[in-house]
């Protein structure tokens, strides 16, 4: 394209020339393109104005192509041509040799609980993919992935907004996790034994208030809070307190320190859902699928949460 100011031209202009040389009608190229006559000669007038001299030519009732213009569609087509099939046609997808770096947000110690069997299946299936994982909340979670800061997400939520999709990731219920050397619950306490005891909570609002105060209308004798599930095992070993936590988080501590028990609460209650999220703009990407995918397929290696109730 030799010879035109690049300064003047918008390349946007270039379709319409295509269209007038498709068509070979000013007017047949405006309805094609869903403009009015007087728009497509304002862009064939700056396109001469941008070239440097006349691209199409009166003949008859219709136009053609000079011989400046007739180039300039010849090398102007296969590039226009080639960004309608990339914007069009989805980019192939092989999780072999595919190296895409994807965003996993993960509530608290999930990871530990899902990472292993995840990256296990990832380095069978796509050795090349890169994951960044961070932790995220449920307070958080839902304006990380509609700005697109996360691709996924795992964790337990409430209102989301339209733009995240949500789908159960796995269930779990609440149990009491203690070290029997220093509590005596049993396999099912009851509610005045259960309140009896100390307490230690998580809150991520930086309170004294926890999942019992707020769901089931019970105030325990609460001696401390934390942020954090992670820091919940070291706590209860080797003291008088008990913390209420979901099944699947007391699995995990207990891996680390199977001599604590694990007991029912005194309180009737559904198990909750732990969530997969993504933002819906994603859907049909085909990294962020096979992402959800793999995902999906991990949590149902994990075994059941181990229960030990004895003491």
């Amino acid at each position: 394209m030799n010879g035109i100011h690049s300064r003047h031209l918008d390349l946007n202009l270039l379709p319409v020339l295509i269209a007038v040389a498709d068509t070979g009608s000013v007017t047949a190229a405006a309805a094609r393109l869903y403009l009015t006559q007087s728009a497509v000669s304002a862009a064939l007038s700056r396109l001469k104005a941008a070239v440097g001299e006349s691209l199409v030519a009166r003949h008859g009732r219709g136009v053609v192509l000079t011989e400046r213009g007739a180039r300039l569609v010849a090398e102007a087509r296969p590039h226009l041509d080639a960004v309608v099939q990339a914007v069009l046609v989805p980019a192939r997808f092989d999780p072999k040799t595919a190296d895409n770096k994807l965003r996993l947000g993960l509530s608290d110690i999930l990871d530990e609980w899902l990472l292993p069997p995840l990256l296990r299946r990832l380095q069978r299936e796509a050795p090349q993919l890169r994951l960044i994982c961070t932790p995220i909340q449920f307070r958080t979670v839902g304006e990380a992935l509609s700005t697109r800061r996360l691709d996924v997400a795992i964790t337990v939520a409430d209102e989301l907004p339209a733009s995240v999709a949500r789908r159960p990731l796995v269930q779990s219920d609440f149990v009491c996790l203690f070290d029997p050397r220093f509590v005596r619950l049993g396999a099912r306490p009851s509610e005045e034994a259960y309140l009896a005891q100390d307490h230690v909570i998580v809150s991520y609002n930086g309170d004294l208030r926890g999942v019992v105060e707020e769901t089931f209308g019970r105030q325990r004798r609460i001696r401390c809070s934390v942020a954090s599930f992670g820091s919940v095992g070291a706590i209860v070993d080797g003291s008088r307190m008990v913390a209420t936590i979901p099944s699947l988080f007391a699995a995990q501590i207990l891996e680390l320190r199977p001599h604590l028990r694990v007991a029912k609460v005194p309180f009737a209650h559904e198990p909750g859902d732990i969530e997969l999220l993504w933002p819906t703009a994603l859907e049909g990407d085909p990294a962020c699928d096979f992402l959800r995918e793999a995902i999906m397929r991990a949590a149902k290696e994990r075994r059941p949460p181990r229960r030990r109730s004895k003491g």
